[in-house]
């Protein structure tokens, strides 16, 4: 088995270390809310102390200057800071459009690689750049971003993926990363441990990748291992079983999370759940048993992006605790992580770019 051991934590987190999370219930979830605004009920979720934050989608987007006052009162509303994080990966993935760049999707950058790698890079980190000051601007701490998959025929990544190579995706994860570092975002590493291989779409299936791991170590963790040593702060895993790895999907899974992503690869940041609302994610059974289950295996965050689970996936935490073995492997990551993750609102990108950046003819 080829050794994945990281010489160093990353620099990134280092960067950011200021505090941990306090003791008691840990900020555990992310919640999704249901419009432009929020209601009496949404303000009352985010001051219970499991809530990390919120995910922002199309249907909370109506303006620029719309999603900046939903940010804000979003903070005010919280008496603890929040994390605020939407999907703006450009192309088909790209919840802010109107006052927004029209982002290109990453397959494009991977498809001018081989004619012109320097100019295809440049491409990718401009990209990135842009997306990042844009997604701040508007009180946004963070995309999700960037998709780290081989573009292998998943119809759920499809164009999403830099390339099907596992180098040149490896080769555009470390700009981009550094790309998002530069803008002062923090970056997202997913699907782990690999979602662009199977065929079926976790939002509206089961997936089952076959291969062992020695032959995921060989291609599709090849790009997160470039992502890790270039910094990355987070990793947002996938609902994919690997059966010769783990018997369950990566998001509920130990070996994947505690023993390969910490263990093996020395990844120190915050790892997020992917949506508990996923039909991939139901063989934990009903929402309480999703949330436990993510938490159980090592997930520092769980993302319930459906409103109309919030209720539950609340009372399913009431009362819950990290064991002082967790506790401390939490400040380990989650303060050198978690408040790196915090960007705040940035005011130096105050315009928006009305070209297509990124398109092609």
């Amino acid at each position: 088995m080829r050794d994945l051991t990281l010489p160093r934590a990353s620099a990134t987190m280092l960067r950011c270390a200021t505090k941990a999370p306090g003791p008691g219930v840990p900020n555990m979830l992310l919640i999704g809310v249901a419009g432009t605004k929020l209601s009496a009920q949404e303000r009352d979720w985010l001051q219970h102390d499991a809530v990390a934050g919120v995910v922002l989608f199309k249907r909370n987007f109506g303006s620029r200057s719309q999603v900046a006052e939903l940010s804000a009162a979003i903070r005010a509303a919280s008496p603890r800071p929040v994390l605020i994080c939407v999907d703006q990966e450009g192309g088909r993935v790209q919840r802010f459009r109107e006052g927004f760049s029209a982002l290109a999707p990453l397959q494009s950058f991977g498809a001018q690689y081989a004619q012109a790698p320097e100019a295809a890079l440049a491409a990718a980190r401009a990209h990135a750049q842009l997306m990042a000051s844009e997604v701040r601007a508007s009180g946004v701490d963070l995309s999700f971003a960037p998709v780290v998959d081989l573009g292998r025929g998943n119809r759920a990544i499809g164009d999403r993926a830099f390339s099907d190579d596992p180098q040149i995706v490896a080769t555009f994860t470390r700009a981009y990363v550094q790309a998002l570092h530069g803008a002062g975002m923090a970056a997202t590493l997913k699907h782990f441990p690999g979602h662009g291989t199977v065929l079926e779409d976790t939002h509206v299936d089961h997936a089952s990748d076959p291969r062992p791991l020695e032959a995921l170590q060989a291609e599709d963790l090849v790009p997160f291992v470039a992502g890790i040593e270039a910094g990355a702060d987070a990793v947002m895993m996938a609902h994919v079983v690997y059966p010769q790895v783990a018997p369950e999907p990566a998001g509920y899974s130990q070996r994947w999370i505690e023993q390969i992503l910490r263990g093996q690869m020395g990844f120190r940041g915050v790892v997020f759940s992917d949506d508990i609302g996923m039909a991939a994610s139901f063989s934990a059974g009903g929402v309480a048993g999703r949330v436990h289950a993510h938490l159980d295996a090592g997930c520092d965050v769980v993302l319930v992006c459906h409103p109309e689970l919030v209720a539950e996936s609340l009372q399913a935490v009431q009362g819950r605790r990290l064991n002082t073995a967790a506790l401390i492997g939490l400040i380990g990551r989650g303060a050198l992580g978690w408040d790196g993750l915090l960007a705040g609102t940035d005011a130096s990108f105050t315009t928006p770019h009305s070209a297509h950046f990124g398109t092609t003819a």
